[in-house]
């Protein structure tokens, strides 16, 4: 299986982890030349905090794609991947993380999924949930899972 388009998907807990995540990334895309989607996906509570904290509250045409620009994890991945001369699109999505994750991928047609993480113990996934487990148990293709240090 040739790998063609990668995703990218991360979320509110990702900032500590993006060099690992960039890295991952990069190791990948770089030597097969896939093409690269980064995602953000919001609760609908993310998003409006966000909004706020972007000074864009009063601006409600300004789309999730825009506000995921804008985010400080995306503009480091950004940031990284343009050091590396990798052309990339940048998604923003309101919803479930792991539903929409898995959407994204459907919709890009992904060869690949990359997710972060922490370790969780078996009963704090399920009080909690675990995107990161939703995402590889659903995908439509492989998923990497970069998991933090903490």
């Amino acid at each position: 299986m040739a790998i063609e388009k990668v995703l990218l998907a991360v979320g509110p807990g990702d900032a500590d982890r993006v060099e690992a995540l960039a890295s991952n990334l990069l190791d990948i895309v770089v030597p097969t030349g896939a093409d690269v989607v980064l995602a953000h996906v919001f609760t609908e509570d993310e998003y409006e905090s966000t909004l706020e904290n972007l000074s864009v509250e009063g601006d409600r045409d300004v789309s999730a794609d825009e506000v995921s620009r804008r985010h400080a994890t995306i503009r480091q991945l950004s940031g990284d991947l343009d050091d590396a001369g990798v052309d990339y699109t940048v998604r923003g999505e309101i919803g479930n993380h792991g539903q929409r994750i898995v959407e994204i991928a459907e919709d890009e047609d992904a060869d690949l999924v990359i997710v972060g993480g922490r370790k969780r113990s078996p009963t704090g996934k399920a009080v909690f949930g675990s995107t990161a487990q939703e995402v590889m148990l659903s995908a439509p293709c492989p998923v990497t899972f970069v998991r933090g240090d903490e």
